[in-house]
């Protein structure tokens, strides 16, 4: 009988494959954010970031795991794996909700040494990352089962409210790269571990490319959205990565 051909690792796959994140989600996000048209590039593009961030701390998390033999994702694993690599930390906003990272924020005390209780969430009409965090829950799932991982619900909820607060800041950026007519600041600081290889260039020309904007004032295009993932992420390997995938993600599809 012949050999079945090996089939290939969850990290080998195309970039181009169809986002765990449904165009209908990414433009609910930004209808939550702005009335500006989104093209459909720009859908797809921030689609691609954001599986490749996702992507980058579920394999954190993994090996995080696999340190303690165990298969399925805690919110330890979370943690471990911001430890492990500063440009993971990204949905701030996220982390003032989540238990999981109660006491990393910080605790406020009182005079008497007390623990000052947050103050309770009112109910707001206005949109929000983290109300909208569940929203995700279905794509977070999906690429979990792609990455031939497992996860608790708390790990799935963390993992659903990062997606949700880092999709939301990027739509901002984006909107804001729109009105001042191109990227006005960079990131410059790229962290790297003594024991770790420099990351390699962004794309030759991006940063120039980017600073200057071409097109109306009404719609968010693609290149919009990589001028926004250069704000949102630190300028390392991550970086370089999800902009490579947004470049290689096709700008017309049928899809959504």
């Amino acid at each position: 009988m012949a050999s079945q051909p090996a089939r290939p690792r969850p990290e080998s796959a195309s970039v181009v494959d169809v986002s765990p994140f449904t165009p209908s989600l990414v433009k609910a996000v930004f209808r939550d954010v702005t009335p500006m048209h989104v093209s459909r590039s720009a859908v797809w593009a921030a689609a691609s970031v954001t599986r490749t961030v996702l992507t980058e701390i579920i394999d954190g998390a993994r090996r995080a795991a696999a340190a303690h033999a165990r298969k399925k994702l805690i919110p330890g694993d979370l943690l471990s794996a911001i430890d492990n690599n500063v440009e993971l930390e990204v949905g701030h906003q996220w982390y003032d909700h989540s238990p999981t990272f109660r006491g990393l924020t910080g605790d406020l005390y009182d005079a008497e040494g007390v623990i000052v209780p947050s103050r309770k969430r009112s109910r707001s009409r206005k949109p929000s990352a983290v109300v909208g965090a569940h929203r995700f829950e279905a794509g977070v799932k999906k690429l979990l089962r792609s990455q031939g991982a497992t996860a608790v619900p708390a790990m799935v909820r963390d993992l659903n409210g990062i997606a949700s607060v880092f999709l939301t800041d990027l739509a901002r950026d984006a909107v804001m790269v729109v009105r001042e007519g191109g990227v006005k600041r960079f990131g410059t600081l790229t962290p790297v571990m003594s024991s770790e290889p420099a990351p390699p260039p962004l794309l030759k020309g991006s940063l120039h490319t980017l600073s200057v904007r071409r097109g109306d004032g009404r719609t968010i295009g693609r290149d919009d959205i990589l001028a926004a993932t250069t704000l949102q992420l630190f300028g390392g390997n991550l970086r370089q990565r999800a902009l490579t995938h947004a470049h290689e993600t096709p700008q017309n599809t049928s899809a959504g």
